[in-house]
C-alpha cells in the first residue's frame, strides 16, 4: 500500500523562557538552538528538521514574545509574527510553573487567528509548583477556539509527553514531499551556527551583567590540513566600551572559559577539529542601529 507522506513548518512560540528551544532540541534529537535561563536568548527564526517514516517536519524556534517599545524587542516580535504567518501549524508553549498574566494574554491574542492550526504544549511539569489545570483554564478562557485534545502536558527537557505532541503535528501536517534532504537536522549556514554556540557560552557566563548588550561575528573562517581542521576568528561585541572588561575577566579567564567551552561544542557539533580564536570589541549602542539589528535579525 502507498502510504502518503507529511511534510510541514511549525512555528514554536511562547513567552521567553518557557523552554521552547529546549523543546525544539529534545524534539530533533539534535542540538538546534542555543538555550540559556536568560530571557530572550533566542534572536532568529532557527529551523530545526525532523525526518520520520510518517514524513518531515520543520520547527522554527522563534524569539519569545515579551511586551516592550524597546528597538530589539520590537524587531524580535517582527521575527515571531512573520513566522507564525508564514507556517503550517503553531506549536503554542506555555510554562506550567507560572501564572498566566497579560503578557501571556497579548500571545494566545495574536494567536486567535489561527486557533484551528494550533497545537497547546505546557511544559515544565516535572518542576515544582506546576499546575497543568490553570493552564488549561487560561486556554479554554483565552482560546476557546483551541481544542482541548491539542493540548498536551510535556516535560521538554526529559522529553515527557513530547511523542504524543508529535503524534498530533504529523495528524493535523498535510501531505507532500519533504522540504529538506534526510541528512539534515537545521539549515543553518556554518558562520552562524558558531557565533549561536559562542553567545550561548557568553551570555551563560555572564547572566548578570550584560547578556542582551553583546553579539557575536564571524570574522574569518578556512578550512586547513586538507580541510580536517577549521579555524574560526570570531569577535564577541559589546555595547560599552567599559563592559569588554567583563568578558574578558580577570586575567583573561573568563574569555578562555568561553573559547573553551564553545570550543568542545563546536567539536561535537560539527564535522571538523575546530580551533577557535576569539576577541572582544565594541560597537557603540549596536541594539538601537538599524543595519546592525537587520543583519542579526534577518538570518
Amino acid at each position: 500500500m502507498d502510504i502518503k507522506r507529511k511534510a510541514a513548518f511549525v512555528a514554536v512560540v511562547g513567552r521567553p523562557s518557557v523552554g521552547k528551544s529546549t523543546l525544539v532540541n529534545t524534539l530533533c534529537g539534535a542540538k538546534v538552538a542555543i538555550v540559556s535561563a536568560v530571557p530572550q536568548t533566542t534572536r532568529n527564526a532557527i529551523r530545526g528538521i525532523l525526518h520520520r517514516p510518517e514524513g518531515q517536519l520543520v520547527f522554527v524556534d522563534t524569539p519569545g514574545r515579551h511586551d516592550s517599545e524597546r528597538k530589539l524587542n520590537k524587531k524580535l516580535r517582527e521575527v515571531s509574527d512573520r513566522t507564525i504567518e508564514d507556517a503550517d501549524i503553531v506549536l503554542y508553549v506555555l510554562d506550567a510553573s507560572r501564572a498566566p498574566g497579560p503578557e501571556e494574554a497579548a500571545i494566545a491574542a495574536r494567536l486567535a487567528p489561527w486557533a484551528d492550526r494550533t497545537v497547546a504544549a505546557v511544559n515544565k511539569m516535572d518542576t515544582s509548583g506546576a499546575d497543568y489545570e490553570q493552564s488549561l483554564t487560561f486556554l479554554k478562557s483565552q482560546l476557546p477556539q483551541l481544542d482541548t485534545a491539542r493540548c498536551f502536558k510535556i516535560s521538554a527537557l526529559n522529553g515527557v509527553g513530547t511523542e504524543a505532541v508529535l503524534s498530533c503535528l504529523f495528524a493535523m501536517a498535510g501531505e507532500g514531499a519533504p522540504f529538506y534532504p534526510e541528512e539534515y537536522y537545521t539549515d543553518q549556514e556554518l558562520h552562524f551556527r558558531i557565533a549561536e554556540i559562542i553567545r550561548e557560552k557568553a551570555i551563560n557566563r555572564l547572566r548578570e551583567e550584560l547578556p542582551h548588550a553583546l553579539y557575536v561575528e564571524v570574522a574569518d573562517a578556512e578550512f586547513r590540513d586538507e580541510g580536517k581542521r577549521l579555524w574560526v576568528r570570531a569577535f564577541i561585541i559589546t555595547e560599552r566600551e567599559s563592559q569588554k572588561g567583563m568578558v574578558v575577566g580577570k586575567g583573561g579567564e573568563l574569555i578562555k572559559a568561553i573559547r573553551q567551552s564553545a570550543q568542545k561544542d563546536l567539536n561535537r557539533i560539527l564535522d571538523w577539529k575546530v580551533e577557535l580564536d576569539l576577541r572582544v570589541k565594541t560597537a557603540h549602542d549596536w541594539r538601537h542601529n538599524d543595519g546592525i539589528l537587520k543583519r542579526l535579525l534577518d538570518r
